[in-house]
C-alpha cells in the first residue's frame, strides 16, 4: 500500500476518551514520522475492559462469554498503526521471496480478496484432488502466548537487526500495561456500563493529568510475563504474522512437496494433502505436530483440530486416526464462515444461527412493547429491514445479506450458499404483521 494511501485511509481521529487528547493524523504526523521521538516516546497504559456478550449456538443455544478488550491512547495508536504499516511492508516482501504470499491469507493488505475468495480456494483444491486428508485446526490463546524472544529474533531477522526506534515500538507492545475501564469509571463518578462509557468518551480526557499521576501507582498493571501482546493493537496482527515465519515456511515447503494446498488465516489453519493411505497420513501429521512444537509456546487446541477424509464427494470425520480414543465429530467441513459436505457448499450453520438469532430477538422486543414506543411514538420498522433484508443489501452499508449475495456470485449459483436469505422478508413480515 501507498504511503499517501495509508495516510489517507488512517486520517481521522477516533472519538473515545483516553489519557491524551483526540488528534488526527495530519496533526502528528511529523511526530511519529522522526525515528528520534519514537526512541523517547512516553507510551500510555492500554484501557482494558471485558466485552460480556451472548453468543448464540444451534445446539447449546445462548451462553455467555467474554472477551478482553484493550485499546491504546491516541498518538501511542498512531505510532502503532504506522509501525505496523512499515513493517507489513517489509513481511510482503518476505513473504513474496519465500515462496508463502498465498499461504497467509490474513491481515494482508496487498491480496486484495476476502474469507470468501480463500475458503472457495480450498473447497475447489479438495475436490481437484479426488481423494485427501484435510486437517483444520487453531492454536491456543494465540496472541497471548507469542513469545517475547521468540517474537524479538523474528522482527531482527526481518528488519537486519533492530533500529532504536523500532526496539521502542515492540518495548511497548510487549512489556505493555493495562488500566481497568471500571477504574477509570470511578474515578469519574459514571457507572461501569454501556452507558457510562458513552458518557466517559464524550469527555477530552479519561482522567486529568493529576487523577493519572495520582492513581498511576494504584491502578496500573504491568504485563510482567515473558509473552503475550494485547489483542486488537494496531500492530498486532503484522507482529503474529512475523512471529509465524519460520512455521509457515516450514509447513508451506513441506505440504507443497507432497502436492497440497496450506492457508492460515490469523490462529486457524487448514492443511489439504492428496493422500488415501492412512499411514502415510500419520506420518504427515507428525511433521506438523513436531514443526508446531519447535516453535516457542505455540500449542495446537484440541478440541478446535478436526481432521477428516474427502473421497467419493464424501467428507468424513477422522480424528481418530492420528488421537485415537477420541470420538469423531460431524461429517462436515467447517472453514472460514462456510460449510462443505463433499457436494455443496453453504454458509456455516453457526453465522445463520447468529444471523437469525439477532433477527427474532429484535423482532421480539417490537411484538413485546407491541410496536409503541417508552413515549407512545410507532416504533419504525426501516431498520429492522435495512439490517435483516433484501431491501438493506444494495444499500451504502450492506447487511449479511449482501454477504450471502456476494459469496453467490464468488460461489457460483450451484452451491446453497444463498439458502439463509432464501423467504427472510417474508418471516419478518409473518411476525411483524401479528402486532400490526
Amino acid at each position: 500500500m501507498d504511503i499517501n494511501v495509508w495516510k489517507t485511509k488512517n486520517s481521522k481521529k477516533r472519538n473515545y476518551a483516553h489519557f491524551d487528547k483526540k488528534v488526527c493524523l495530519r496533526d502528528i504526523w511529523s511526530y511519529i514520522n522522526d525515528p528520534q521521538n519514537i526512541k523517547t516516546h512516553g507510551f500510555y497504559p492500554f484501557i482494558h475492559y471485558q466485552l460480556i456478550y451472548k453468543k448464540f449456538n444451534k445446539n447449546n443455544g445462548i451462553s455467555p462469554k467474554t472477551r478482553e478488550l484493550c485499546y491504546s491512547a491516541h498518538i501511542d495508536r498512531y505510532i502503532f498503526q504506522y509501525y505496523g504499516y512499515k513493517l507489513n511492508q517489509l513481511y510482503n516482501e518476505r513473504v513474496v521471496n519465500d515462496g508463502i504470499n498465498d499461504s497467509v491469507i490474513a491481515y494482508r493488505d496487498n491480496l486484495k480478496k476476502s474469507n470468501i475468495h480463500f475458503a472457495k480456494k480450498a473447497i475447489d483444491f479438495i475436490r481437484d484432488t479426488k481423494s485427501c486428508f484435510i486437517v483444520v485446526g487453531d492454536f491456543t490463546n494465540f496472541f497471548d502466548n507469542l513469545d517475547h524472544k521468540y517474537l524479538k529474533k523474528m522482527l531482527k531477522e526481518l528488519i537486519g537487526g533492530l533500529p532504536e526506534d523500532y526496539y521502542a515500538v515492540f518495548k511497548n507492545i510487549t512489556r505493555y500495561s493495562t488500566w481497568d475501564m471500571e477504574h477509570i469509571l470511578k474515578l469519574n463518578g459514571l457507572p461501569n456500563n454501556k452507558k457510562g462509557i458513552q458518557e466517559l468518551n464524550q469527555k477530552d480526557l479519561a482522567l486529568t493529568l493529576s487523577q493519572f499521576k495520582k492513581y498511576k501507582s494504584k491502578y496500573q498493571k504491568p504485563n510482567t510475563k515473558g509473552y503475550g501482546i494485547p489483542q486488537g493493537s494496531a500492530i498486532s496482527a503484522v507482529l503474529s504474522n512475523i512471529y509465524m515465519l519460520y512455521f509457515d515456511n516450514m509447513i508451506n515447503d513441506y505440504v507443497k512437496k507432497h502436492n497440497g494446498l496450506y492457508m492460515r488465516y490469523s490462529d486457524d489453519f487448514i492443511i489439504i494433502l492428496p493422500e488415501n493411505n492412512k499411514s502415510l497420513f500419520v506420518e504427515q501429521y507428525g511433521f506438523l505436530v513436531k514443526t508446531i512444537n519447535s516453535v516457542d509456546r505455540l500449542n495446537l487446541q484440541p478440541d478446535k483440530t478436526q481432521v477428516f477424509q474427502y473421497d467419493n464427494n464424501q467428507i468424513l470425520s477422522c480424528n481418530e486416526i492420528v488421537s485415537p480414543g477420541v470420538i469423531n465429530g460431524k461429517d462436515i467441513l467447517d472453514y472460514l464462515g462456510f460449510s462443505f459436505d463433499g457436494n455443496v457448499v453453504s454458509i456455516r450453520d453457526k453465522t445463520s444461527s447468529k444471523y437469525y438469532y439477532r433477527m427474532y430477538r429484535k423482532l421480539k422486543t417490537i411484538e413485546k412493547s407491541k410496536g409503541i414506543t417508552k413515549k407512545g411514538n410507532k416504533i419504525s420498522n426501516k431498520n429492522l429491514y435495512d439490517k435483516y433484508s433484501i431491501r438493506g443489501a444494495f444499500k451504502e452499508k450492506g447487511n449479511f445479506i449482501t454477504y450471502i449475495k456476494r459469496a453467490e456470485e464468488i460461489f457460483g449459483k450451484n452451491e446453497s450458499v444463498n439458502r439463509v436469505a432464501n423467504n427472510h422478508m417474508k418471516q419478518i413480515r409473518k411476525r411483524l404483521d401479528s402486532i400490526t
